[in-house]
């Protein structure tokens, strides 16, 4: 059996008027410096923002809290959260009827949570108080249609002279 032989080629592209071997060796130490610097971010560990799961969650060796949210809400809370810059995991909770969630988060992160909290549940109040536009607009149809009925056109012109 032959022996296999791996080779890699390496393509290099270099601009200049006149290419001397001081050129060629700068280029070729500016490309062992990028990979060597890929290789050291390879070998860190991969941190996790935002929205991750819970096991990611506890390995970055933090107390974990928790906060119970309706189903309704999940998504106007993740984009609350993810504006904050809150690392946080959902868990589903199925035996309460109907269906909730709980929200995990760091200790370290209760008083982000709580501000994040503040203006999510301040959100959630202003949408409630606000009137459906369906609504707004059957209301204004209703009144247009009383409008009009109000206005009957006379067609027997009265000319203001009695005998």
């Amino acid at each position: 059996m032959q022996d296999e032989v791996n080779t890699k080629v390496v393509a290099i592209m270099i601009k200049g008027g006149k290419i001397s071997a001081e050129v060629l060796k700068k280029a070729l130490d500016k490309f062992v410096q990028e990979i060597e610097k890929a290789q050291k971010q390879m070998q860190q560990p991969k941190t996790y923002r935002g929205k991750q799961s819970i096991k990611h969650l506890m390995s970055q060796n933090a107390a974990i809290s928790n906060i119970e949210v309706t189903d309704g809400n999940i998504k106007s809370f993740e984009r609350t959260a993810s504006k904050y810059g809150l690392d946080f995991a959902l868990k589903k909770d199925v035996s309460v009827e109907p269906p909730s969630y709980l929200v995990f988060f760091k200790g370290r992160d209760v008083d982000v949570m709580t501000a994040a909290f503040k203006e999510f549940s301040a959100k959630a109040v202003k949408q409630k108080e606000q009137p459906s536009i369906r609504h707004k607009l059957d209301q204004e149809k209703a009144q247009s249609k009383a409008q009009h009925k109000e206005k009957v056109k006379v067609k027997a012109k009265d000319r203001g002279v009695e005998l």
